[in-house]
């Protein structure tokens, strides 16, 4: 039971990067076809409005049929935004969502037929199930509590027979409950599963099986909570490869080697700041992503060097060669991130194999004008 509440509560704090997501549909040539298909749904939306605008148990005041026009208005933009401009951003995205939403229940409360208004919430699910895939479970949650809002309005409007109603579901209290529970069942129970699964497959993917640390795609995805616009705090990255690993395998075994791998990923977790990254680069390579707050970048290396050094328990001491390169975040870096963190690992990289040729258990500092003076067991280069 503490494991799923642990995990659950995992979920609830995870923070979709949105536009990692969107770079990686971008990356499989998905987004052109989802960008399509989004917009396709102001279309139908469009067509929905219109048909109730023409029938009778639709909008027949004028006050409905204002509101009529001006959601088919919204729709075509929210088509031509779609298909013909970039994908938006987070918060453009989120904007839309509300829009979607008030449109959707401002349509089922200016339709006659008090029945068909109700069902009508069911469409809110539309822009549920975009949040499901884009957005965060917060976003999902007020989403599901503007839904029950809508759905406890309409049922209640149907049920007590107010001004406009055909009479459907006049007095029928069962109805009005069925109304509610469809709309319960499909937005604040299926929506949040479908949310849940989509995390954990999404989180799976982004980890390496062995230490459940981050893999590279993982790193990927978190690269904007250290290089984006809002980011205006140093950091560092750095990279530790196990000294003389292979030999470890020839003469321990295998089993014992993963052992070591899942005790080193327990280590540097231990070790790291609470807010960095660990990331299991490959191999018998880690990655330790960070912001400096006001801390030394040889401190922080060396700090994670003695920590694999003194890992108790292991019939043979386990070393690393560590190298460290450290970055102030300006204004450009966001526009080019994909350049800024190539360099920077690279750096780090090239770092860690100087530290190696030094003979191992060694840390290197890729810039020496940032560099903190030499520690024990650390070099410069």
């Amino acid at each position: 039971m503490t494991d799923s509440r642990l995990m659950v509560r995992a979920w609830w704090r995870y923070r979709v990067h949105y536009r990692w997501l969107i770079a990686t549909l971008e990356s499989h040539s998905a987004l052109g076809p989802l960008k399509f298909m989004v917009g396709a749904g102001g279309i139908v939306m469009g067509l929905i409005t219109v048909l109730a605008l023409v029938s009778h148990a639709g909008q027949n005041a004028p006050a409905g049929r204002a509101q009529a026009v001006l959601v088919v208005t919204m729709a075509a933009v929210w088509t031509l935004r779609w298909w013909l401009l970039p994908w938006p951003n987070e918060l453009e995205s989120l904007l839309w969502i509300a829009g979607v939403d008030l449109a959707i229940t401002a349509n089922n409360v200016m339709i006659q037929d008090r029945l068909l208004g109700s069902m009508g919430c069911v469409l809110l699910v539309v822009t549920g199930g975009y949040i499901t895939i884009f957005h965060s479970p917060q976003v999902l949650a007020l989403h599901i509590g503007w839904s029950v809002v809508s759905i406890l309005a309409l049922a209640a409007m149907m049920v007590h027979g107010v001004p406009g109603s055909t009479g459907h579901g006049k007095g029928d209290y069962a109805l009005g409950m069925v109304a509610i529970l469809v709309v319960l069942v499909v937005t604040g129970v299926m929506l949040p599963i479908v949310h849940f699964y989509n995390w954990l497959l999404r989180v799976d993917a982004l980890s390496d099986p062995l230490t459940k640390l981050l893999n590279r795609r993982g790193l990927d995805s978190h690269l904007p909570r250290f290089f984006g616009r809002r980011c205006r705090e140093g950091v560092y990255v750095v990279t530790l490869d196990l000294d003389r690993f292979k030999s470890v395998n020839d003469t321990f075994g295998h089993s014992f080697g993963d052992e070591v791998l899942v005790r080193t990923a327990e280590c540097l977790r231990a070790t790291a700041s609470p807010d960095a990254i660990v990331v299991r680069t490959g191999g018998e390579e880690f990655m330790v992503v960070g912001h400096l707050h006001s801390e030394s970048i040889g401190l922080i290396a060396d700090r994670l060097r003695r920590a694999v050094e003194s890992m108790p328990g292991l019939p043979s001491t386990i070393t690393a060669s560590v190298g460290a390169v450290e970055f102030e975040p300006d204004r450009t870096c966001d526009r080019h991130l994909t350049t800024t963190t190539r360099h920077l690992f690279r750096s780090s990289d090239s770092a860690m194999y100087r530290a190696k040729q030094l003979g191992g258990n060694t840390v290197v500092i890729a810039d020496p004008q940032d560099a903190a003076p030499p520690l024990h067991g650390s070099r410069t280069a």
